[in-house]
């Protein structure tokens, strides 16, 4: 069942066009994530949705229902719709269980889990300005899930949030889904942050929907540089660079390599030959820097195999992807 249907929707103010038109849906269920860099347009879609902005065309409909923008109706949003903006936006001086008490369409036997749920059932009786961000988000999050909402619109969440808070609110947005049945379309300018949480991502440039897929084919099939590099790191190679590393991989245009693609073994005749230049221990695995012809290359081990300054061969893996657009 399509829960969010978006045709032709286009924006303009003062004469700046901020949303190109672009059509989209969402299924009831389906974890929908929008990136894009700052700037791209994306919260600009999120109050569209919601109905605080007006479409300059096209239309939004919920659960075949048309969301009417702040032109047409006297109560801006629409129902069902829950918006979790960048900012909390919570009541200042009030203790956070009157903030959550006036908001609530859930019976009481419901509340008390879904504070427990949001990591807030510590906090009822601390004063809202006696919150941290983080507290801050999580009770702005409970408050709008009072509500039950079917299409729950989350701008940023783990965007100024330290390692911990983001794995909690990550932890959070997931229970959410599963527990609660409340369909997620979330923002966010770090893709890496949803890759892993996402059924579907839409790239958002400019205004401009350029790519629209599973988080493994956007990443590994990126339409252009725009994109690779909102998903993670990468080498576009061109020219001598291609032929000096990718030299029985023939295709047009640049090949987009990322640092796991790109295999490191000792010295062997026919495979392109490279010097590494540093080794750098970051966690999970290690980032060797090597040269190669006249490039620096960065490769992805989980051993530490080769010192700096030793000689190692260079092979790029067969799943690297010929980009779609040429880099601008």
């Amino acid at each position: 069942m399509e829960l969010l249907e978006v045709r032709d929707l286009s924006f303009a103010e003062q004469g700046i066009q901020v949303i190109q038109p672009l059509s989209f849906m969402q299924r009831q269920g389906q974890k929908l994530a929008l990136v894009g860099e700052s700037g791209a347009g994306k919260s600009t879609l999120l109050q569209l949705i919601t109905g605080l902005v007006q479409p300059s065309t096209g239309e939004i409909r919920v659960v075949g229902n048309r969301v009417r923008g702040p032109e047409v109706a006297l109560v801006p949003g629409h129902p069902g719709v829950a918006y979790l903006s960048q900012k909390s936006d919570l009541p200042k001086f009030l203790r956070v269980e009157q903030v959550l008490g006036y908001a609530s369409k859930r019976p009481a036997r419901e509340t008390h889990s879904l504070y427990k749920l949001c990591r807030i059932d510590h906090l009822l009786q601390r004063r809202t300005d006696q919150l941290s961000g983080g507290e801050q988000q999580r009770v702005a999050l409970a408050r709008l899930l009072l509500g039950q909402p079917q299409l729950l619109l989350l701008d940023e969440p783990f965007s100024n949030l330290d390692r911990v808070h983001k794995r909690q609110m990550q932890a959070i947005v997931e229970e959410v889904v599963v527990r609660l049945g409340v369909t997620c379309l979330l923002v966010s300018h770090e893709a890496t942050d949803v890759l892993g949480w996402a059924d579907e991502l839409l790239v958002l440039r400019r205004g401009r929907l350029v790519q629209q897929g599973s988080p493994e084919r956007v990443y590994q099939e990126p339409v252009d540089e725009y994109t690779a590099a909102l998903l993670g790191d990468y080498h576009l190679l061109t020219g001598a660079n291609r032929l000096a590393l990718a030299p029985n991989i023939a295709g047009p245009g640049a090949l987009l390599v990322r640092p796991e693609q790109l295999q490191l073994g000792a010295v062997e005749a026919g495979k392109p030959l490279g010097t590494v230049r540093a080794v750098r221990f970051l966690g999970s695995y290690y980032e060797l820097e090597v040269k190669v012809a006249a490039m620096l290359v960065r490769a992805r081990a989980s051993q530490p195999r080769f010192a700096v300054g030793e000689h190692v061969s260079v092979q790029v893996a067969a799943s690297a992807k010929w980009l779609l657009q040429e880099p601008e």
